[in-house]
């Protein structure tokens, strides 16, 4: 697992971190992984893979941790045998990696499409959760609303992904509250010169994402309480997930789950892990002290 082996199209800069290949039936899995301690699952968004948290990772292990960031199927530099995604294929092989991994329990940050497989795993598998941060979007038992439709608008586009088409556009002032640089977004997009990784994002959104926006908002998962210690955050100028809204999806949480707050960031929008790589950091960690202690009443954050 700890063999150093050559990755194309080479990978994106970042100190400190060792690469592994992780073998589960069908998958070889990328694993970027920093530090030593209890463990946290970093799980990264779309169209990212584990460099997104090439910041704030190193942090996080600082403070004490090990931090495991894997590279979904269809993303970065993990291939699968067979292409193709079912609802909870990606959170079957992040189970299948803990197993592997020796990981029975961990701590989980996520964004973006990484919510998804978060919640999916708070779920279906609390006892291996033992506190979860997720990063612009909203809980798996928020209060579906027309309001909410604007956050789904890029799908239809994805959903007709071709093979090589660039996916730049992605990385807009409509997602991010300062630009990134092409050497940054060439470090996120480089992956997808990878046949395999360019012809999943259809399959990806076809066969997992919109059967889970289907659950979604058919509330299934306002009938299944939420056990892990869960911390929503959204940045100040995404525009989707502005407050109000946000304290109106969830304003019956005390129901939906054991524990379970909102919090904010200024200066940032969608890509939050970017824009506010600090803030991302001091809730993570703050969260995880708070999850720790004794459960006070479950309000939801105060906007910071």
């Amino acid at each position: 697992m700890n063999e150093r082996r050559l990755w194309e199209p080479p990978l994106p800069e970042a100190p400190g971190f060792e690469h592994h290949l992780v073998e589960t039936p069908g998958l070889r899995t990328h694993v970027a992984t920093i530090g030593e301690g209890e463990p946290v699952l970093m799980l990264h968004g779309f169209p990212q893979h584990w460099w997104q948290w090439r910041t704030i990772a190193p942090r996080v292990a600082a403070a004490g941790y090990r931090v495991i960031c894997p590279d979904f199927r269809g993303a970065g530099w993990t291939r699968a045998d067979e292409p193709g995604f079912h609802r909870e294929s990606v959170v079957d092989d992040l189970v299948a990696l803990m197993d592997v991994m020796g990981v029975d329990r961990a701590r989980v940050v996520s964004h973006d499409f990484g919510c998804v497989v978060a919640y999916q795993l708070s779920y279906r598998h609390p006892e291996r959760v033992v506190a979860a941060v997720q990063f612009a979007v909203p809980p798996a038992f928020m209060i579906f609303t027309p309001r909410l439709l604007p956050a789904f608008s890029h799908m239809p586009k994805l959903l007709m992904h071709h093979e090589g088409e660039p996916l730049n556009y992605l990385f807009s002032e409509k997602y991010l509250a300062e630009p990134l640089t092409d050497e940054e977004i060439d470090g996120y997009l480089r992956a997808h010169r990878v046949p395999e990784v360019s012809r999943a994002v259809r399959d990806l959104y076809r066969g997992l994402v919109i059967p889970e926006v289907m659950k979604l908002a058919a509330g299934s998962y306002r009938r299944v309480q939420l056990k892990p210690p869960t911390l929503a955050v959204f940045g100040r100028e995404d525009h989707e997930f502005p407050e109000e809204l946000v304290r109106q999806i969830c304003r019956d949480h005390v129901r939906r789950a054991d524990r379970f707050a909102v919090a904010f960031a200024e200066g940032a929008s969608h890509f939050i892990t970017d824009d506010a790589p600090d803030a991302v950091v001091r809730h993570t960690l703050d969260w995880f002290a708070a999850a720790a202690a004794p459960n006070r009443s479950a309000q939801t954050g105060a906007a910071s």
